[in-house]
């Protein structure tokens, strides 16, 4: 391997592979061993970093940060560059994550990550990994004739949000074929819309007779099976990728220079971020910035009423709890809670409607690696490595783990947790909508600008307008603020969808608001006529099974050649 740095080099959570490039880990996405893959070491920030960065665009900021974890040997500067600017052309907002004063009193601030093609966070990582996996596969193919040539088979499952993200960002790119699996009839009209009207020929939908649970199984059995794996190379584009978490780490960065370079913010403040969260990924991201150097006072996690992750901060053990029959009942089908994972509580919430979350083991590795006491780096990494595989083995086995008060007191020092209800994310969804219009005023790239509380298209409405799942972050950071009050501490909550992909829990919170109307006041004009426009979807039944699957894959690929 050409010269990389340890952070430019990585290792399994599992202690199974060391030494990865970033090329391979992100093909790969999963590690061989089943653990997932980090950086070696995180890199500190260079010297003069926030006078250097404070007033970068958000494009050239990631190019900053990126290039900390990625080798100019395996992406030229130039390129990497050129991959992250294409990345964030198709962002409607020119910030790519406006910074708005929510509450200016409270020093609460809504970072909006919607902007992207499908108006959900996951645009900003799947933008990029789109344009990533490109750049790879053309690389190699650069001298391979027709028939020999690199092609990657992307598949995943999903219960609205990743899939549409996911297609967005592979649609039209060279050398990849992307699949995703939905429940049929169980994700949202907006989700099923935004991944079946895609056309270009290289994607291609599922819809599977079925629960979320169903999709899953196909793809792991999929992945599982060397005959799919050595025909089609497949890949993953969900959150274990860490492509994605690497791109998030960007908007932390960003969002505190926003804050700063803010009229609102003084020498000495504190930062919170408070994230809404299910799989772990956003907020992990969160961490590296911190451990990075950046200078957040607390990372929030906010979870619904699925809560394994508040339940690990308050008592020190991670364990499944699942539910069925009445008890899981909840949500509302037309936003998508009827694709939630078997086992999950339905919520309003459901992108966070999850059992187990699939990053937590890269945040429970640094935590050993760190309190290790051996006496090199490699006894600490593989130290980490067996025991992360010996707690996650205790999860399948016993449906749970406990961890030592050290690693629950470690885990403590850069986090806190909320379990926020369906109830409180009405009334948070409610009272911000009611909330009396605030004149304030932020800066922009150094320039003061007036601006209004903005609604959930950030147009210059008196009244904001949140997705369920961005509520439960708000609601979150109320709490917080009761134990880190302003005006010594600022709160960024991360708004993770816009209030259109779940227009049915914004209904249901507004609709004794007189004259609320959901068409007008949340649907963008991206999403009016989308559920009239043509689409392309393959019916897959439930008992189709493994060599159902390998025909149907086998068969649109051929189809794909040919057009």
């Amino acid at each position: 391997m050409e010269f990389h740095s340890a952070s430019q080099k990585y290792l399994s959570t599992r202690g199974g592979s060391y030494g990865m490039s970033f090329e391979d880990v992100v093909l790969k996405g999963l590690a061989s061993d089943g653990g997932l893959f980090i950086p070696e070491e995180i890199p500190s920030l260079p010297n003069n970093w926030a006078e250097r960065w404070r007033r970068l665009p958000f494009a050239d900021l990631a190019y900053e940060v990126l290039s900390l974890y990625i080798s100019p040997s395996e992406i030229t500067p130039s390129d990497l560059k050129a991959i992250i600017d294409r990345s964030y052309s198709t962002f409607r907002h020119p910030s790519i994550a406006p910074l708005y004063p929510l509450a200016p009193a409270q020093n609460l601030h809504l970072l909006e990550l919607f902007h992207g093609p499908t108006f959900a966070f996951k645009d900003v990582a799947l933008q990029f990994l789109g344009n990533l996996f490109e750049y790879f596969l053309v690389r190699r193919n650069a001298s391979s004739n027709t028939h020999s040539r690199h092609h990657l088979t992307v598949i995943g499952a999903t219960s609205g949000d990743t899939g549409s993200a996911a297609i967005y960002g592979l649609r039209g790119k060279k050398d990849v074929s992307v699949f995703i699996l939905h429940p049929k009839g169980r994700v949202s009209p907006i989700q099923e819309a935004q991944m079946t009207t895609v056309l270009d020929a290289n994607v291609h939908n599922l819809a599977v007779e079925g629960t979320f649970d169903d999709c899953q199984d196909m793809v792991k059995a999929l992945f599982a099976d060397p005959e799919t794996n050595s025909v089609h190379n497949l890949g993953a584009v969900n959150s274990i990728n860490w492509a994605r978490i690497l791109a998030q780490i960007t908007y932390y960065f960003h969002a505190y220079f926003s804050l700063i370079n803010s009229l609102s913010f003084k020498s000495g403040d504190k930062v919170r971020f408070v994230v809404p969260t299910g799989n772990f990924g956003d907020v992990l991201a969160g961490y590296f910035a911190k451990q990075m150097g950046l200078p957040i006072e607390k990372l929030v996690v906010a979870t619904n009423e699925n809560d394994i992750l508040d339940r690990f901060w308050k008592s020190g053990w991670y364990e499944k709890k699942p539910v069925h029959g009445d008890a899981a009942k909840g949500g509302l089908a037309s936003d998508g809670a009827k694709a939630h994972e078997d086992g999950a509580k339905e919520t309003l919430s459901p992108a966070m409607d999850i059992l187990v979350s699939s990053n937590f083991e890269r945040l429970l590795w640094f935590l050993v690696y760190q309190a290790s006491p051996a006496n090199t780096i490699q006894s600490r990494r593989e130290e980490a490595g067996r025991q992360v595989k010996s707690w996650l083995n205790e999860l399948k086995n016993n449906g749970g783990f406990g961890v030592s008060p050290e690693i629950l007191q470690a885990a403590k020092v850069d986090f806190e947790s909320e379990c926020i209800s369906d109830i409180a994310t009405i009334e948070t969804i409610r009272d911000f909508y009611n909330a009396p219009s605030q004149p304030v005023t932020i800066q922009s790239n150094g320039n003061s600008v007036a601006q209004s509380l903005a609604n959930g298209h950030s147009s210059q409405k008196a009244k904001y307008i949140l997705d369920p799942h961005s509520a439960i972050g708000v609601a979150a950071s109320l709490l917080s603020l009761t134990r880190a009050p302003p005006p010594a501490t600022h709160h960024i909550s991360l708004a993770t969808a816009h209030p259109a992909k779940f227009a049915s829990a914004v209904q249901l919170a507004l609709e004794e608001n007189e004259g609320f109307d959901v068409e007008t006041e949340v649907l963008p004009a991206e999403f009016v006529g989308l559920e009239k426009k043509e689409r392309r979807v393959r019916a897959v039944e439930k008992g189709a099974g493994l060599e159902g699957m390998r025909r149907i894959i086998g068969e649109e690929v051929k189809a794909e050649a040919r057009q």
